[in-house]
């Protein structure tokens, strides 16, 4: 079963520009990852507007029902940086300006070789009692409000500014408060399988309350199994982690195609660097995103030669060599004129494998039922032939995901033939 350190966290953003959707909490989520890190649960995401009242009552909640609070943003000099008001007012104490806290803002000033704002002097108001976090990449100090059951800090907004006072200032307290415990996570993202077989199996070991905690998630045709590990110590966290991600690939063999960010267009690449492949391609519906998808890789001059974007029926013929007749009596979107998209690329190009791709993305020019919208040829030629995959991806999906799902489609039969 899986267990947490005894502490669990709140986690608050301040900002108007957050709570209008101006902006993306990006904090909250590194955050929640960092803590995780310890075996710290964090139980809350609350995110507050400009508000000093709504601050507040946002910061007296949290003391009153967490272990630890990290709060994020509104210690500027501008009047809607609210959030040092708020905690004095949370906490019952008076704000007093810090010479420590002052002295560090003016130390930028000097260091940046800036005149100094009289404005500034506010970031150096202090709740009483409160300790100062040193800020080394800007003029907004931290905020550590210590009692016996809680812990409260409060730290700039910016993310840079914010990550290395949590490694600071954070991280000390937090690693002593759990006992040297911890997480470990992974993720082992998925292709080719439906998100319900992939649940089947692995039914067994996505159990609520198993150690480690396993889940599900799926983005964009892309099946990703997470995994939590709970340890006493990080050597147990990454035993457990390394024997259920050995169990999940054994059951679920090649649609595993990476660990943690990979890519299908990295790992491709990857495959096709050390078995010193090339590649080329030839695009109609999806417009050359294949191409750019395998660029996107740095490096991958060494394997990405050439790539057509025939649209059009007589750019088949010009540049391909599809023969006209095969259009008129196939059509365009096809199964021979995806091969032979195929072989003619990898032909032109003196490429070791083609890939052609062919299809309807809509949301217009289907042919139902024999050619709606979201069906997609997908061809690759090597040395040894040409093989062609036929997919409908489904009308109820956009242009947009068509032509996606269409390139991590060919990606994926790429990997799978090397």
């Amino acid at each position: 079963m899986i267990r947490w350190a005894n502490m669990n966290a709140i986690i608050l953003s301040t900002g108007t520009e957050l709570t209008t959707g101006q902006c993306v909490d990006t904090n909250s989520a590194w955050l929640s990852a960092a803590l995780g890190r310890f075996g710290v649960r964090v139980i809350r995401h609350v995110t507050v507007g400009d508000d000093i009242q709504d601050i507040r009552q946002a910061m007296g909640e949290a003391l009153d029902s967490t272990d630890l609070v990290v709060a994020t943003g509104g210690l500027g000099p501008t009047a809607d940086d609210l959030t040092r008001d708020a905690l004095a007012e949370a906490i019952e104490q008076p704000l007093e300006e810090n010479a420590e806290a002052l002295g560090q803002i003016r130390a930028i000033f000097e260091r940046w070789q800036r005149p100094w704002h009289e404005a500034n002097r506010v970031q150096a108001m202090i709740p009483r009692g409160c300790t100062v976090i040193p800020n080394p990449r800007g003029t907004a100090p931290g905020i550590w409000y210590h009692t016996a059951s809680t812990d409260l800090f409060v730290l700039p907004g910016v993310p840079a500014e914010m990550r290395a006072m949590f490694a600071a200032a954070v991280v000390p307290v937090v690693e002593k408060r759990c006992g040297g415990a911890r997480t470990e996570r992974a993720r082992l993202p998925c292709f080719g399988i439906s998100e319900a077989k992939l649940g089947e199996l692995i039914q067994d070991l996505m159990v609520r309350g198993r150690n480690p905690l396993v889940g599900t998630t799926a983005s964009g045709g892309v099946i990703s199994v997470r995994l939590v590990a709970w340890g006493k110590d990080e050597a147990e966290a990454k035993r457990l982690l390394a024997d259920d991600i050995s169990e999940v690939r054994r059951r679920l063999g090649s649609v595993v195609f990476g660990e943690r960010d990979d890519t299908l267009e990295g790992v491709v690449g990857q495959m096709l660097l050390e078995r010193h492949l090339t590649i080329a391609t030839a695009e109609s519906c999806t417009g050359g995103l294949l191409a750019k998808r395998l660029t996107d890789v740095p490096g991958s001059s060494a394997y990405f030669l050439r790539g057509y974007v025939t649209y059009a029926n007589e750019a088949k013929s010009e540049l391909l060599g599809v023969p006209p007749e095969l259009i008129m009596s196939k059509g365009a979107v096809s199964e021979e004129v995806a091969a032979a998209m195929a072989t003619g690329c990898r032909a032109a190009a003196g490429s070791d494998l083609g890939v052609g791709i062919t299809g309807i993305a809509g949301p217009t020019g289907g042919q139902p039922p024999e050619k709606p919208v979201g069906l997609v040829y997908i061809a690759l030629a090597d040395s040894g032939g040409v093989e062609v995959k036929r997919i409908l991806f489904g009308e109820h999906l956009v242009r947009s995901e068509i032509r996606d799902r269409a390139c991590k489609t060919a990606l994926n039969l790429i990997r799978l033939r090397l």
